[in-house]
């Protein structure tokens, strides 16, 4: 079985990674044709991925008809703002893992990656999520993760990226599964925001407890399953991604409150949170549903509020049962 790797960013290729060093062969494409040369040259993601060696079995192109020529499935890993753009103008795969983790506010709904990536292509998607930080996955790091989709699906995609350091589950849940995933970007820019204002571990821990059940709220009315935000793509993820060194997400929150500029977050990759919350907030109000978290998020973010005014705000709150 041959597959492509789409998005040689840090997390495509540490899944490249993962696949190739199982013996499957694995094209990883990226869309500038310096990085694919560096790539070959170099056998390291030095911009993305620094000090992991490529695989014999991984081979960097930027040549989308090399990538997907004789491929099995795709696998995406593209930034969610880049998405359609980039899949839009790619030949087709018989059917694809979406590793892409963001929402589309679109026509007053809600739609994942996996969704985008079916209506893009005509074909079947799956949707592969969990606590899974690239560095570690790429250095055969021990986790778990979760692939979504059709029982047919799902189960090939768990024995292609089953192996001795990553275990892979099954769940019918994919759009629950892309919700969590998503969402738990936006709470990890929040607990980002708490480490900078070193607030401590108490409100650390209440914040993200509150924004946990915020995520329920808002994926189950989405037609999410309760169950799956307490699974490996929900609060598993979450707490992966809220308390580590590697969350490009936590760290850029942390950024924020100390006064780095919006538009010097994303110098080495995308802050999907800074995205999902924007389609969360959209969702919210057409509905009128409170999503306080996701609120204080975006006003600090986007809107340039001084997050302890927000601190305040949520500290505010009426009082009411948890």
């Amino acid at each position: 079985m041959r597959v492509a790797v789409l998005g040689a960013g840090a997390w495509g290729t540490a899944l490249g990674v993962l696949l190739a060093s199982q013996g499957v062969p694995t094209a990883l494409w990226a869309r500038r044709k310096e990085q694919a040369e560096a790539l070959r040259a170099m056998r390291e993601n030095r911009d993305y991925l620094p000090g992991v060696a490529l695989p014999a079995y991984l081979f960097p192109t930027s040549d989308p008809e090399e990538a997907l020529e004789g491929a099995a499935l795709a696998v995406v890993a593209i930034p969610s703002r880049a998405l359609k753009e980039v899949l839009a103008a790619l030949p087709r795969a018989p059917w694809y893992v979406s590793a892409t983790k963001g929402l589309f506010y679109e026509e007053g709904g809600v739609r994942t990656p996996a969704e985008v990536v079916e209506a893009l292509t005509g074909r079947p998607a799956v949707a592969l999520s969990g606590p899974n930080h690239a560095e570690e996955v790429a250095r055969f790091l021990p986790t778990a993760s979760v692939v979504a989709g059709p029982e047919e699906w799902a189960g090939k995609a768990q024995a292609l990226f089953a192996g001795p350091t990553f275990r892979v589950y099954t769940s019918r849940d994919r759009r629950g599964v892309e919700l969590g995933g998503a969402v738990k970007n936006v709470l990890a820019l929040a607990a980002g925001m708490v480490d900078g204002l070193r607030l401590g571990d108490n409100a650390k821990a209440a914040l993200l407890t509150r924004g946990l059940r915020e995520m329920v709220r808002f994926g189950t009315a989405l037609g999410g399953e309760e169950a799956t935000f307490y699974g490996l793509s929900g609060l598993g993820d979450l707490m992966a991604t809220a308390y580590s060194l590697h969350s490009r997400n936590r760290q850029a929150g942390e950024s924020l409150v100390r006064g780095v500029a919006r538009e010097a977050l994303e110098v080495r990759g995308v802050v999907e949170g800074l995205y999902a919350v924007k389609a969360m907030l959209a969702w919210g109000k057409e509905r009128g549903v409170e999503l306080p978290v996701a609120e204080a998020v975006h006003r600090v973010a986007h809107e340039g509020l001084d997050p302890l005014v927000a601190l305040k705000a949520l500290m505010a709150r009426q009082p009411k049962e948890e």
